[in-house]
């Protein structure tokens, strides 16, 4: 899990807000993949239990993302602007 993945980080992490928070690590890395897609450098931070399954207990397997403060607004509306994973029409839905 990219909890710090530094690689394309914001230049300034002081100036650090949290669009979205989700409760696992694959809807957390959709969305930072979803944001980047349009142009919104974005980092993962979040907790994990040591555990094969993460529970959602007390905050455990919560993870949030963050951009900075001038992408905020644009973050959350794309965020909101999702389309479901059962949205999606895949080989099974076409046709």
């Amino acid at each position: 899990m990219a909890e710090n993945d530094d690689r394309r980080a914001p230049k300034d992490e002081a100036d650090l807000a949290e669009v979205t928070r989700v409760y696992g690590p694959f809807e957390a890395d959709l969305i930072k993949n979803f944001l980047e897609s349009h142009g919104i450098i974005s980092i993962i931070r979040g907790r994990t239990a040591p555990f094969v399954y993460p529970l959602t207990v007390d905050g455990m397997a919560e993870f949030k993302v963050l951009v900075q403060e001038s992408d905020l607004e644009k973050a959350r509306e794309l965020v909101a602007a999702m389309p479901a994973a059962e949205d999606e029409e895949g080989p099974e839905k076409a046709g």
